[in-house]
This record gives C-alpha cells, structure tokens and sequence, in this order.
C-alpha cells in the first residue's frame, strides 16, 4: 500500500491508494450522500448512485463508493453536473417510495428523506404505492418493502456481519426486492431477530416491531403500577438520540425521563445482571467439579440472538447453554414475584416495561418459560429508539433534565454488571466472582484485558485454583457460527464461552440509536469501561442488595427457589422440527 495525492474540491490531499473515493473523502470529513454504502459493511456495491461524482478526465459521473482513488486524480463532489445527476437518480428513487412519510416509523432518521430534503428534489415522476411485501410475523421487527430503495444494505449486513443469509435479491430490474427464502415469512426462517438489518436500513423498509403506542397508552391509563427497567447499554446510548456525542454517559438524565414519563418505579436491569453472574457462576463452578465441561464447554445464555441460533440452527447445543435466565429474564421474575409480594399486590397488577438495546428481546419476552404465575414477567419491550421516541413525544427536555437515581432495592448494582452491555463483559463479571467463589482469595487484578477490545474471537487461559480454564469471547453472528463449528468439530476446546450474536455486544445492538460513525462501538464500549471504573463495588457477589435477596427470599444460588424462578430450559425449533410440526 502507497500514499497517492489526490484533489478534491480544490483541497490537495495525501491518501492510501487502496481507499475508494467516498472513503477518502469521509477521511476527510468531506460528505458525499449514499444510500447502499455503509462505513460498517464491507466493500460497497454501488447500487444507488446517490454519490456520484465528477472525475476530471471521465466522460461520465463515477459512483465514489466504487471507485478507486489514483495518484493525481482531482475530483469535484459538489458541481451542478453532480448536484443535478443525483437529483434525479433521487427522483427516479422516490418513483417507487410511497408518500406517507408522516405515519412512517423512520420519520425524522430516513436517511432517504433527508436527502429528498437536502436535495430539494419534486416528484416529477410522480411517487410509489403502498404496494409491495408487508411482513409482520416477527416480534423483533417489521418489513414493508413498499418503502426499500433496493441498497442491499440488509442483505450484506445478514451475510456479511451476521452469516445468516436470510434475505438475498429476488427479480429484476425495478422490481427487485430483499427476499426470504420462497417469501417465507421471516420469522418462519432461520432469522434470529437481532435487528441489524433494522439497524442498517435507511428507510423504513424494516424497523422494530414498534410497541411505543402500547406503552404510551398505559401511561396515559394510569391503571397499574407501572415498573420500568433500563439494560446497561442503553445508558451510553439514549444521549444520541438528543444529539448527544457517541459514548456520552446519561444514566441520571434517563432515570429522570423515565420518571417524567411517568413510571412509579425505575429499576436498573444491572441488578438482574448481578444476580446472572451469581447464578450463572454458581452453574458454571457445579459443572466444572462434575467434569461436565471436559468435552463441550457451557455457553452464556443472556443473549436471545443467540439462543435463537441455538434453539433453530444448533438444537444439539441446548444442553450446553447455561440454565439462567437473562438479565431481563432474571429482573422481571422478582418484579411479578418478589416485588409484587413486597408492595402487596398481584403480578397483573403491574405493567412492566424493558428498555433494552435488543429486538431480540421482544421475542425473549414472549417465551412461555418466562411466564410467572401464568402472566408474563414483561409486557412490554421498548428499544433505545423506541424510548428516544417516545421522550420525543411527551416533549421532555432530556437535556436539561438533572440526573436522579434508581430505586432501590432492585437498581443497586455493582461495575461488574455494566460489563455486561459490551462484548467480553459477561465473561469477565463472571469471571470476578467465580475466582473469588472457587479459591476464595481476592483477585490480584480486577480487569481481565484479555477479553475485552473488539476483536470477533477473543481466547484466554485462567488459573482457577490450580486447573486450567480455557475461555472463549465471540460477538457477531458470523464470528459465532464460525467459532461454533469447530467447537462442533472439536478443532478447539474451551469450558466457558461467552456469545453475543450482535456485533460488539449489546452496545451494538439492532435497537441502538442509527449511526454511520465507524467508530461507534468503540465509543460506547470505553464508555462501559468508564462507568465500571468509577463504581464502588465492582464484583457481583459484593452487592449487598443481592446479599440481601438471597438472605430473605432465593436462600442462596441454585436453591430450589432460585431454580423456579431464574432458571429456563430451551427448546428445537430447528427447521427439521418446524417442518414435522407443519
């Protein structure tokens, strides 16, 4: 790889000849539009043709998304000759779009509209129909095709990040849509719901399966308790949707929103995550004195993405994943059981709602096996967009909110339990405990940086009393498949594996504020790091409000109680299996 100089809008610049145009550019901090290019995904496809630009010696416009830059090449991304070609490849665009902006879920973050807008552009070609696939079956996310501009963006993020390939390009020409499989509906696939095609597309050809008008509706009833409960990755997140700068840390200001909103009770899905770890621990240290690990080793269960694979793509694996439920899982049991008992009242007279970075955690929510006395422990999952939203909507100044507290006694927490909202975390929270657990001495060293960064695999060996465990880190669905494979085929061995299908970890997740910053994950994840760092306790079993818990209601860890409530079983829902069913 050498530097070229290239110029660009008169500015004389020295790049890496191996970057495209658009890429030179973004280096830069020139803006060139696009639609199909993403900083995210891999090598552009030029679909669109939104960021054409002119290149002194070419006959016609290149696509910059494409187009390799070269030593002496001068370019103009601004020209009348530019603005005017991507006017009209504009236009021809929104031919095809339907004109109901103001009832869309992406209005005020399309990325399309945006560009209808800057651009100026008028439905000389007129504008599209409703017409097109609506699909609705999935709990994670909606699909309405009569709204995609054909970038391709959900299919390279499901093959290219994911390894899923659920969706490819089905007909020709202007009538080319993002298929499923035989049209199937998506959740009839292996789809696991992690939401990054959602998350990737810039229009509202998919979105969250939105439950913001559920929520709003009960706010407004005031007819139950209402309980809401915030996972450790949204606090470094929401701030986005307020113009915040990526990474900025505003838990205080959320619980105050959430409070305005009007819920009676805020609590921090941080506790449940203490209570995995104690959980989770406990089961990992009991399998490991039974030699059940010398073969396959136990997997992190707190990621439904992932249990979604496991249960419709690996069904030979469910024995493998740990028993616990997640976080939300964990947390919205003690809500209907234990919170409930404490105020007095029946679990149906709580609405329980959960923020969580996840459209996959809409599908958890719905699972029977996390019932509680017949109803369902959440009722209701909202994303950090969805919440966002609806702060939007109420016209709460999240900016000049003050920073409160969550209540106690289920949003204590400790710095171990933030981990969990970054890939690498779980592992080391766990990791904290089971060491101190296992040899009972204190841990030398309270950071395990051998799984942490963003690195897709991440591998370690730890000493726990004299035996060697090996550990695995792995986050995005196609690092995972990968991973599991030869663990399948027993090419590497570990006893402890923690996964996260979603890239990055939950920080990453297909509910997160949209962002087209390459460094986006990075910045969420040192803001993590940060909020761990400057906590008091940092070791799950030191909260004393989980000491508390077991002391007056779960006994201790993997008591009968604890079982009842906090634990799961999974099930085949393996194509062999929905098809036998049919």
């Amino acid at each position: 790889m050498a530097d070229v100089r290239i110029v660009i809008n008169g500015r004389t610049l020295t790049v890496p000849d191996n970057l495209t145009v658009i890429e030179a550019c973004e280096k830069a901090g020139i803006e060139i539009p696009a639609l199909c290019h993403h900083p995210r995904l891999g090598e552009s496809i030029g679909a669109c043709r939104v960021c054409v630009v002119e290149v002194e010696g070419a006959r016609n416009l290149q696509p910059a998304c494409v187009t390799k830059v070269r030593d002496g090449m001068v370019i103009k991304t601004s020209s009348d000759r530019v603005k005017t070609a991507r006017k009209f490849n504009l236009a021809l665009l929104l031919s095809e779009h339907p004109n109901d902006c103001m009832t869309c879920e992406a209005n005020g973050r399309c990325e399309f509209q945006d560009l209808i807008y800057k651009y100026d552009v008028d439905p000389i070609f007129g504008y599209g129909t409703k017409e097109g696939l609506f699909d609705k079956s999935s709990p994670a996310i909606v699909r309405d095709l009569s709204k995609c501009v054909k970038c391709q963006r959900c299919v390279r993020t499901c093959s290219e990040l994911q390894g899923m390939h659920i969706y490819s390009m089905v007909e020709r020409g202007h009538r080319t849509y993002p298929g499923t499989p035989f049209d199937m509906p998506v959740y009839e696939t292996d789809c696991i719901g992690c939401g990054q095609c959602a998350a990737f597309c810039p229009t509202g050809a998919i979105v969250e399966n939105s439950a913001v008008k559920v929520v709003l509706e009960e706010l407004e009833k005031k007819e139950k308790i209402l309980v809401v409960q915030t996972a450790p990755s949204v606090r470094v997140a929401i701030g986005e949707e307020f113009g915040y700068a990526p990474g900025t840390i505003s838990t205080g200001q959320m619980v105050a929103a959430l409070r305005r909103l009007g819920f009676d009770y805020v609590f921090d899905t941080n506790f449940g995550a203490d209570l995995t770890i104690m959980e989770e621990g406990s089961e990992f240290l009991e399998r490991l004195e039974k030699g059940d690990l010398e073969d396959l080793p136990m997997f992190t269960s707190c990621c439904p993405g992932w249990v979604n694979l496991v249960e419709k793509v690996y069904p030979e694996l469910r024995t493998r994943l740990s028993s616990a439920k997640s976080p939300q899982g964990m947390l919205s049991a003690l809500v209907k059981t234990y919170f409930a008992e404490k105020l007095g009242v029946k679990p149906e007279d709580i609405f329980h709602v959960s923020i969580m970075p996840c459209t996959a955690k809409k599908d958890e929510a719905l699972r029977k096996q996390l019932m509680v006395n017949g109803v369902p422990a959440v009722d209701v999952v909202l994303t950090t967009r969805e919440l966002g939203k609806l702060i939007r909507m109420k016209k709460i100044p999240f900016a000049n909110l003050p920073e409160e507290e969550y209540d106690a006694p289920l949003g204590i927490s400790t710095g171990a339990a933030v981990l969990f909202g970054v890939t690498g975390g779980v592992m080391e929270a766990a990791l904290r405990t089971a060491y101190e657990l296992k040899t009972g001495k204190t841990l030398p060293k309270i950071v395990f940086e051998d799984v942490r960064g963003l690195k897709g695999v991440k591998e370690a060996e730890i000493d726990l009393d004299g035996k060697k465990i090996r550990i695995a880190v792995v986050h995005g669905t196609a690092n995972v498949r990968n991973l599991v494979e030869k663990i399948l085929r027993r090419e590497v061995k570990y006893h402890f594996v923690e996964v996260m299908a979603c890239p990055g970890g939950c920080i990453g997740g297909g509910g997160q504020p949209y962002s087209r910053d390459p460094e986006i994950l990075r910045k969420r994840a040192e803001a993590i790091y940060t909020i761990d760092e400057r906590m008091v306790l940092r070791k799950s079993h030191e909260n004393p409000a989980i000491k508390k818990l077991y002391e007056e209601y779960l006994e201790h860890p993997l008591s009968h109680k604890a079982h009842e409530l906090l634990h799961t079983y999974y099930e085949d829902r393996s194509r062999k299996k929905r098809l036998a069913v049919k």
